[in-house]
């Protein structure tokens, strides 16, 4: 009969594995200290490098937080439940609710950022246009004291020049309750996702470990006449986020 035991996994990724179930149980809660290098590496017969690499899992998975001196801490932020269809629809925002509230009834920050930039490549092809600018509307969200989330929308200059869209506060309902001002309210969205490591600017910017998978999301919205209105490229801490996505059969 053949064995149905496959590679065995480094000591480290066993350790780490204990560590992980440890938490999921409930014997470490949010706040505990978990065992340090020394006694994990005597604990499991090992070195100390290789429980140092156990501990760096769970820090780059978004289980523990690392201080030097302190030991590792089960973190105790809960993460954001992205709901991909309910955020977006028009009762959301034209009753003057934000996207994020949607998801979320913890206090976030978000720092703003508007500029008018010639359009990228990219982002021109998207948005069907033939040269010219770009509004550019740059967020960081923070939550619970931890960035969590980077996002860069995209609209045609010559559509939104004048509006309150050009302004850090675009007032209730956001952007696309300013877009149904105009007439060009978003009618369909596209979402495309994707998972990469993050690039130095980012890793510095959400303030993740090195090693941490970001999500990439990229979402165009367009009017009921089939315009792309909007390009929004988001940048979201993989172990803050947990992507919900209901549909009707």
């Amino acid at each position: 009969m053949a064995s149905e035991v496959g590679p065995q996994r480094p000591k480290y990724q066993r350790i780490a594995d204990d560590l992980k179930a440890a938490i999921e149980s409930g014997r470490y809660g949010p706040g505990d200290r978990l065992p340090g290098e020394s006694a994990l590496a005597e604990q499991y017969g090992v070195a100390v490098l290789t429980a140092r690499q156990a501990l760096k899992i769970l820090r780059v998975e978004g289980l523990v937080e690392t201080k030097k001196g302190a030991g590792a801490r089960v973190l105790s932020f809960r993460p954001i439940r992205r709901h991909g269809i309910q955020r977006l629809a028009r009762a959301q925002w034209d009753a003057g609710r934000s996207i994020w509230s949607a998801d979320e009834e913890r206090p976030v920050t978000i720092d703003v950022r508007v500029d008018t930039v010639v359009a990228p490549d990219h982002i021109a092809r998207m948005l069907d246009l033939d040269g010219g600018t770009v509004c550019a509307r740059s967020r960081r969200f923070v939550l619970d004291e931890r960035p969590v989330m980077l996002a860069t929308s995209y609209l045609p200059s010559e559509l939104v020049d004048g509006t309150p869209i050009t302004r850090v506060d675009t007032g209730e309902g956001g952007t696309y309750a300013r877009l149904s001002e105009i007439g060009h309210a978003p009618a369909h969205f596209r979402e495309e996702i994707r998972c990469r490591l993050p690039t130095a600017e980012e890793t510095e910017s959400l303030e993740i470990p090195l090693g941490r998978p970001v999500i990439k999301l990229c979402r165009t919205a367009f009017d009921s006449d089939g315009r792309a209105v909007e390009v929004n490229e988001m940048t979201l801490d993989s172990a803050a986020y947990v992507l919900d996505y209901a549909f009707d059969a």
